[in-house]
């Protein structure tokens, strides 16, 4: 069960990875800092957040509260990212920390209690905790990529009109077993 589960969730967190790479693979360095108003955040600021987000969670998951003494969530929106590097640097450094700390994962481990802000959790809590806060920026991130390219927006997804096509291509070929990031990249690949 243990594995199985974490396999799961690591091809969950993958899916919404990937689409954030394909969101900021489409946009210009300027379309990744624009705000919509002064309350909204950027492409680049809940990037920040997520990597804060990633590194206090994820960092020495097991032993420690998963909101770190170090970690700032308020300069996290502070907009100071400088270009498309340092997002990309940020991004991929919160994923790492993601991964690294699933990867640690073991049958033996897995029954611990972890602590978010003095709050235990199972393991299973913590990262389904995770599962659905992620998902809910990369879908703002996804959002605001769309506003910022309007018709040159590239979809990640089915696009519209095309759902009867992709449905037929679908059950015209045999029952399998495969998981979406999969197909995804077979498919980005092409």
């Amino acid at each position: 069960m243990t594995k199985a589960y974490l396999d799961s969730v690591k091809k969950q967190f993958e899916y919404y990875q990937l689409l954030g790479e394909r969101t900021f693979a489409q946009l210009s360095e300027e379309q990744l800092f624009w705000q919509y108003n002064a309350e909204s955040n950027s492409i680049a600021g809940i990037v920040k957040h997520l990597w804060g987000n990633m590194r206090s969670r994820w960092t020495d998951f097991l032993t420690s509260d998963g909101e770190k003494p170090w970690r700032d969530r308020e300069a996290e929106f502070d907009g100071d990212l400088k270009d498309r590097a340092e997002l990309m640097a940020k991004w991929q450094e919160g994923w790492r920390c993601l991964f690294t700390a699933l990867d640690s994962l073991t049958e033996e481990n897995f029954d611990t209690v972890v602590y978010i802000r003095n709050q235990g959790h199972t393991v299973m809590e913590a990262i389904n905790r995770q599962l659905a806060h992620y998902p809910y920026h990369v879908g703002q991130i996804v959002f605001i990529g769309k506003m910022a390219l309007n018709e040159r927006w590239s979809s990640l997804s089915i696009p519209r009109g095309n759902s009867a096509a992709y449905n037929a291509d679908k059950f015209s070929q045999p029952k399998r077993k495969e998981h979406f990031t999969d197909e995804y990249r077979k498919a980005q690949e092409e």
